[in-house]
């Protein structure tokens, strides 16, 4: 197939019904945690209702799921360079002739470096563009609705 990528991982798109606008896509791939020969299991979700955002999860050993949000613009600019600051850093890398971007999560519980192939995470970014492109995230959140769960969250 000409779609298929060039390397040992991969990826499937899943996005919403063809006759309603897609509000959101999710894409499953390997990846490869730094260090270790096996791939795991990665899915990434864009949904159109928290537009600034990409969903980023791990799947463990016991088929549980590790999630981080990291900002969509972060992912973007990572293609480019190195970007993020703190507790998520990506960066484009190139290992063993494999073109990829790299994605460090730390917290208080310890550190995971991930390695994503680049043009898989391109599709999908490219995929969420579709669903809402740059520069307009804001017309498609309700702030109102955020500011109420905001209050709520502090109320208690």
């Amino acid at each position: 197939m000409p779609d298929e990528p060039a390397q040992p991982w991969a990826a499937q798109i899943h996005k919403g019904a063809t006759a309603m606008p897609i509000e959101s896509i999710q894409q499953d791939m390997f990846t490869v945690l730094h260090g270790e020969p096996v791939p795991v299991v990665t899915r990434w979700t864009y949904d159109a209702s928290d537009p600034f955002a990409v969903s980023f999860a791990v799947q463990t050993r016991n088929d549980r799921w590790i999630e981080w949000f990291v900002a969509r613009d972060l992912v973007v600019a990572a293609f480019d360079g190195p970007a993020g600051e703190g507790d998520i850093r990506m960066s484009p890398q190139l290992v063993a002739g494999y073109d990829i971007v790299e994605f460090e999560a730390r917290s208080t519980g310890g550190r995971a470096v991930l390695e994503v192939d680049r043009a898989l995470l391109r599709r999908f970014i490219d995929s969420s563009i579709d669903v809402v492109a740059l520069g307009h995230e804001a017309m498609r959140m309700d702030l109102d609705k955020e500011l109420a769960k905001i209050t709520r969250s502090c109320a208690g």
